[in-house]
C-alpha cells in the first residue's frame, strides 16, 4: 500500500482469460459508462478517489492481457499489488476452468499472500438467446452462482461477486469489496456478495 499525494494509494490488478470483459469492466467503472465504441486490448490504468471510514484513498486500477503471448510480461505488473480480481465470463466455461488451472497458480507464484476476489463477468449474457444457442451447440451451459461460490471457497478467494459492465449491475460492488479485502483482509466470511457493505461516497476523478 503506497502513499499518494494526500491519500493512500491502493493497487488493484485485474487478471483472467482474454475476452472475458476485463477491460470493459474497468472502463465502465472508471468512466461510469460502458465503452460503446473502441475497446483497447488493455486500457490505460486509472485512479479512482474513494472515501472509506472518513479516510481518502486512490484506487489504482490496472488491466492485464490474458493471452499466452503476454505470460512473461504480465507478472511485471504484480509487484506492490494490494488486491487482485480474477475474472471469468459466466458464459465462457473454459475461462471458469482456467481460474483454477492457470490464474490461481500464477498469482500464488508471483504474488503469494495478496488477497484476491473471484469475479463472474458478462452476467447480462446469461439470458441472451444467441449466447445460449452457442453454448448449447457445444453442450455447455452458463456458469451459475452456486458454481462461482464453490470455486471461490476452493481457491481461497475473499468472496465471489458477479457483475455486468454493460448494465453496471454489481459493478460498484466488485470494487467496494476489493477495497474491503485490502482494509479488512481477515473479515471476509461470505463467499457470494449480493449487497455490498456500506462504504462512504465514491468520488470519480
Amino acid at each position: 500500500m503506497a502513499h499518494g499525494p494526500g491519500a493512500l494509494m491502493l493497487k488493484c490488478v485485474v487478471v483472467g482469460d482474454g475476452a472475458v470483459g476485463k477491460t470493459c469492466l474497468l472502463m465502465s467503472y472508471a468512466n461510469d459508462a460502458f465503452p460503446e465504441e473502441y475497446v483497447p486490448t488493455v486500457f490505460d490504468h486509472y485512479a479512482v478517489s474513494v472515501t472509506v471510514g472518513g479516510k481518502q484513498y486512490l484506487l489504482g486500477l490496472y488491466d492485464t492481457a490474458g493471452q499466452e503471448d503476454y505470460d512473461r510480461l504480465r507478472p511485471l505488473s504484480y509487484p506492490m499489488t494490494d488486491v487482485f480480481l480474477i475474472c471469468f465470463s459466466v458464459v465462457n466455461p473454459a475461462s471458469f476452468q482456467n481460474v483454477k488451472e492457470e490464474w490461481v497458480p500464477e498469482l500464488k507464484e508471483y504474488a503469494p499472500n495478496v488477497p484476491f476476489l473471484l469475479i463472474g463477468t458478462q452476467i447480462d449474457l446469461r439470458d441472451d438467446p444467441k449466447t445460449l444457442a452457442r453454448l448449447n451447440d457445444m453442450k455447455e451451459k452458463p456458469i451459475c452462482v452456486e458454481q462461482g461460490q464453490k470455486l471461490a471457497k476452493e481457491i481461497g478467494a475473499c468472496c465471489y461477486v458477479e457483475c455486468s459492465a454493460l448494465t453496471q449491475k454489481g459493478l460498484k460492488t466488485v470494487f467496494d469489496e476489493a477495497i474491503i479485502a485490502i482494509l479488512t483482509p481477515k473479515k471476509h466470511t461470505e463467499y457470494f456478495i449480493d449487497e455490498s457493505p456500506h462504504l462512504d461516497t465514491l468520488l470519480w476523478l
